[in-house]
């Protein structure tokens, strides 16, 4: 009897790099990023995830690296106030949610982050980096790339796409700083489809190549694990699928996890890893008592 095929399945191999329990661990990048880095903590690893916020952009994951590896506290004068009469300060250095009513709530929600956030990038062995799309957007007045246009209007920015050169020495740059971390590097499999369908891919495929060039570069320093590719061709069907028919539904998010859990930690990790799940399913189950 011949048997229906009705996957095309992705081999992801084992990381070349060994992403161990006992790892300490800095999660960067898009809500893929967040997603991942969820999910380790939820696991009692020693992880900080995103402390500026999603990014998405190489410029601005890298902007953020260096800026947790020289720990200089935000200034006032990197302060702005957020468009649309949302009547917030923020920074374009961080995702909306750091926002606060005055300059004083915000320099010292985000000077506190930073500073724990720096310790543990010092401490960090491993290095997780999501790249969700090579479209940025320039701040017209100062030049610099954002991490989020904070809702201001659009004519403020100019939008722009990386090229794989460009890309490249970003990403090159940043791991030769810091020769002592190892650094492993996914492409969000959330499309961008404000760009449309073809801008989306070539995107997205700026990214790949950038990335394939890295880990040839560093081979015993990075590794690139295939979520993208994962999704797109393992998890083609919408039913794997949000609403919105672009960001994996939460089986495909715990089935990425499981290729990832396979895919980064040695085999002899796994059982530790295992028995902390079965500890996080019970404590939810848990029923509450009445005294």
């Amino acid at each position: 009897m011949i048997q229906l095929k009705l996957q095309t399945p992705v081999v992801a191999g084992h990381s070349r790099l060994g992403l161990r329990v006992s790892d300490r661990v800095m999660v960067l990048g898009s809500c893929f990023a967040d997603n991942v880095g969820a999910k380790m903590e939820s696991l009692g690893l020693d992880v900080c995830t995103n402390p500026f916020g999603t990014l998405y952009n190489p410029v601005s994951v890298c902007n953020s690296v260096a800026r947790l590896a020289s720990g200089v506290p935000f200034r006032e004068e990197e302060c702005v106030m957020m468009g649309a009469g949302a009547g917030l300060v923020c920074s374009f250095n961080h995702h909306t949610s750091f926002a606060r009513k005055t300059l004083e709530e915000f320099l010292d929600n985000a000077n506190a982050r930073l500073e724990e956030a720096a310790e543990a990038w010092t401490k960090a062995k491993k290095v997780i980096i999501t790249l969700g799309t090579a479209w940025c957007f320039e701040y017209k007045k100062t030049g610099e790339v954002v991490s989020n246009c904070l809702k201001i209007d659009g004519k403020e920015f100019e939008r722009k796409r990386l090229g794989v050169r460009e890309t490249v020495l970003l990403l090159r740059s940043m791991i030769g700083r810091h020769p002592n971390k190892e650094f492993i590097f996914t492409v969000s499999p959330i499309r961008h489809m404000a760009d449309g369908a073809h801008g989306n891919q070539i995107s997205k495929s700026t990214l790949l190549l950038a990335v394939e060039e890295i880990c040839s570069s560093f081979p015993e320093r990075t590794d690139y694990f295939p979520a993208y590719e994962i999704v797109l061709d393992e998890l083609r069907d919408y039913r794997f699928y949000a609403p919105d028919m672009v960001h994996p539904s939460d089986q495909a998010a715990g089935y990425i996890w499981d290729r990832f859990e396979e895919w980064a930690f040695p085999e002899e990790e796994l059982p530790v890893l295992e028995e902390r799940q079965k500890e996080l399913i019970h404590s939810r189950h848990r029923p509450n008592t009445i005294l």
